[in-house]
């Protein structure tokens, strides 16, 4: 179990419903690099450090940049009510002051796992994986004053636009983003919920759709899980779309060998056929795929499980090949063995390197890594160790600047109840 779920678990606030997710994912926690050079001279800088007050804490999910420059994030706790922030981080001057935008109350949901992004309207679009009615979790929507802000602090206005209060058609969204397809329709997981055939303890999770009907939303749920199929259930990362209206996921359980799958949904008169991609569990490919997919300007798949041989992560691609996809094992992460390796999506540059996060590999705290693809292979190279002082634990993605500067968030670190960071080359 990672430190950041034990202290989930020891939290006497926390609500009942996260409790059964949380426990869902501790239990599942449980090709070949051409080179392993030692970790450069990179500059870690933080630019804030939470206190689990009033600014949050425990930021779990990444971050996301706006034109502008500036970030936006969630915590998992903290704020005024403890149950979670949406926060703003602007560049003033020689350093960064935070903004939180959003105070969860509860009944408009509790605990953001999950990071916020832009929709196509330019609000912020984001899950809860607790609270609401029934507190089940739910999709909201954030957007600044309407009125003219006279002060750096101003608060933004949150709508609920879902709310799981039937655990029926899914209950406590995890980690992952929400998408948009082009008609402006949203899209996301859960990971309990549904009512699947045989499934334990919270079921076992839905692909949902989200459009827009009058002034409000209608949920359709896209696809089920159950024991018995094998793109498996649980599904801890959002999914990604292609231009075809496909879409594609991960999940942390089940599937053929019953260490989590990838599959695909594809519409089809009405309704959706889903397909298992991958199973993972197979000798040397990697376990508990706990990270969302990205995509590359081809169609190809990119993701990475949390466990693999010698109980350290893995990369991972999917390459399609006409109708069919083709597996590939890019890397597998170096770390100290029993370990928990990356949670958090890719992030893939204009020149093919992915980057990635882990949340107990490389020195045992977690790390930030790269992958260059050379000469038909990829080379690893360690850009930072964390070492608890300078934070640990990191569940997010990483976002890269026009600088080539990475930014991205830890959950933990010695005092401070997680943090935002900068790494310049």
């Amino acid at each position: 179990m990672s430190k950041a779920i034990e202290r989930m678990f020891s939290n006497s606030d926390l609500d009942a419903r996260i409790k059964p997710i949380l426990l869902i994912v501790a239990v599942l926690l449980g090709t070949t690099i051409l080179a392993t050079p030692a970790a450069q001279a990179q500059t870690l800088s933080i630019l804030h450090a939470f206190t689990n007050g009033g600014d949050g804490g425990t930021p779990l999910a990444g971050l996301t940049p706006d034109r502008g420059g500036n970030f936006y994030g969630t915590t998992a706790y903290g704020g005024a009510n403890g149950r979670g922030t949406v926060f703003k981080l602007t560049h003033s001057g020689a350093g960064w002051i935070l903004n939180t935008l959003y105070t969860f109350q509860g009944n408009d949901g509790s605990y953001p796992l999950a990071r916020v992004v832009f929709g196509p309207d330019g609000a912020l679009y984001g899950t809860t994986s607790n609270g609401g009615s029934q507190n089940h979790g739910t999709v909201f929507r954030l957007t600044p004053p309407s009125h003219p802000c006279r002060s750096f602090s101003c608060p933004w206005m949150e709508t609920v636009l879902y709310d799981f209060a039937d655990p029926s058609t899914g209950a406590g969204p995890g980690y992952g983003d929400l998408a948009f397809d082009a008609a402006g329709n949203i899209y996301g997981t859960t990971m309990s919920g549904g009512g699947g055939i045989d499934c334990d303890v919270g079921d076992c999770g839905v692909v949902f759709e989200l459009s827009r009907s009058g002034g409000g939303w209608t949920e359709t749920v896209l696809y089920r899980f159950d024991v018995l199929n094998s793109e498996g259930r649980n599904p801890a990362a959002g999914v990604v779309l292609d231009s075809a209206g496909n879409v594609y996921g991960t999940t942390l359980n089940g599937g053929s060998n019953n260490a989590g799958a990838l599959f695909q949904l594809s519409p089809s008169g009405g309704s959706w056929t889903a397909t298992a991609l991958h199973g993972f569990g197979a000798t040397g490919d990697g376990k508990t795929p706990f990270g969302g997919l990205i995509s590359d300007q081809q169609g190809n798949l990119y993701g990475t499980t949390e466990d693999g041989p010698g109980h350290t992560g893995t990369v991972y691609e999917l390459q399609r090949s006409g109708d069919s996809w083709n597996y590939s094992l890019l890397a597998i992460l170096p770390g100290p063995g029993n370990a928990e390796g990356p949670a958090g999506a890719l992030t893939l540059d204009a020149a093919g390197n992915l980057y990635g996060t882990t949340i107990e590999d490389g020195a045992g705290l977690g790390n930030i890594f790269k992958l260059s693809p050379s000469g038909g292979g990829w080379i690893y190279t360690d850009l930072h160790d964390f070492m608890r002082a300078d934070g640990a634990y990191l569940y997010g993605n990483v976002v890269l600047d026009a600088h080539g500067n990475l930014y991205g968030t830890a959950s933990a670190a010695s005092v401070y109840s997680g943090e935002v960071w900068e790494l310049t080359p």
